[in-house]
């Protein structure tokens, strides 16, 4: 929490008056001026920041992922930035736990995908109802799909998957929503493979430990259980390309291409074509507007401190914030993005 500190200024004023008489010369006196002379004006003190008495709990993801230790940088920088104000950055599932938390109310801010947030308003996929009880603030980055296997694997494109042991994220999750799709574009079902539903951390393990074949993982890139993996078994990613790609973005808009550099990964030498998704930061309906309007504008002034936190502050930039939004845009980041000219 940002302190702020008084400081007495002490001026000390000496005057000394010297007559200097040249040849018996007079004392010299200060004339009266009768002019009148203008009022004083009132010194204008800067207006203090307001203050919030707020506890605020965002939803992050797994440890593993992008979502937790980005979202622990935004709860930080807000918390330094705001005075009064105190958020706490909260593991979790991810997306679609994130909806159902911020749909009860149980958390007051989420990262999610926003597929995931398209398909909870519609009440449809993993969705039995509409939620309708989230705002939108802002796009991120894009959440890249990856399809992991290892280098030496006969795993060539997704339909090569039928009969391998495949994990597609945990149960439930936004991962395994997004996994499901690309299968299905495949024409393969969870009947054509052995399928395991792993956190991203469960899935780097077993995949070092040669327990799986292939793993999805959908996250920011560099993603740190891919990290992981690279750095102790040689893996190979998989395009996601062709009729695949095509298909899906044609029924589903926000899917787009998206190409992962070569480097990225620990002997990724080439790069990848694939299809992403993006994150975006959603509030609970009725937050406060002027504490969402702050909130807005600190995150943004404070992107450079964010990318000293996580590299996908780098990302993040204010004329991409409405780009892929899913969601009707909160009242309070409204007002911001209309003192910025954002549309």
């Amino acid at each position: 929490m940002k302190k702020w500190f008084g400081a007495t200024a002490i001026l000390s004023l000496s005057m000394t008056m010297l007559l200097v008489g040249c040849g018996g010369g007079g004392q010299q006196t200060q004339e009266t001026s009768t002019q009148p002379q203008p009022a004083a004006q009132p010194t204008q003190e800067a207006e203090p920041k307001q203050e919030f008495n707020d506890q605020l709990i965002i939803a992050t993801g797994g440890t593993a992922g992008t979502y937790y230790p980005l979202g622990g940088g935004m709860a930080t920088i807000w918390q330094e930035k705001i005075p009064g104000l105190n958020v706490t950055a909260q593991s979790t599932g991810g997306s679609v736990e994130n909806l159902k938390l911020i749909n009860k109310g149980e958390v007051d801010l989420a990262l999610v995908q926003n597929d995931i947030a398209s398909f909870a308003m519609d009440g449809t996929e993993v969705f039995t109802e509409k939620f309708d009880k989230f705002k939108a603030v802002a796009s991120l980055y894009p959440e890249v799909i990856q399809l992991v296997v290892s280098a030496d694997s006969d795993i060539q494109s997704v339909t090569d998957l039928k009969g391998k042991r495949v994990s597609v994220g945990s149960a439930g999750s936004g991962n395994e929503v997004d996994a499901r799709l690309i299968l299905n574009e495949s024409a393969l079902t969870y009947d054509d493979i052995d399928e395991m539903f792993l956190s991203y951390a469960e899935s780097a393990d077993a995949f070092k430990n040669n327990q799986l074949d292939a793993f999805f993982v959908i996250s920011g890139v560099p993603t740190p259980a891919l990290q992981d993996a690279s750095a102790l078994k040689k893996i190979r990613l998989v395009p996601i390309e062709g009729a695949v790609a095509e298909g899906l973005k044609s029924k589903y808009p926000f899917f787009v291409d998206h190409v992962i550099p070569a480097g990225t990964y620990n002997g990724q030498d080439q790069e990848i074509k694939t299809i992403a998704v993006q994150a975006q930061l959603i509030v609970r309906d009725g937050l406060d507007e002027k504490l969402t309007q702050e909130m807005t504008k600190v995150l943004f002034e404070n992107l450079d401190q964010l990318a000293t936190i996580h590299a996908k502050g780098k990302e993040i930039s204010l004329d991409k914030a409405l780009d892929g939004l899913s969601g009707n845009v909160d009242p309070g980041t409204a007002k911001y993005y209309q003192e910025k000219g954002v549309k």
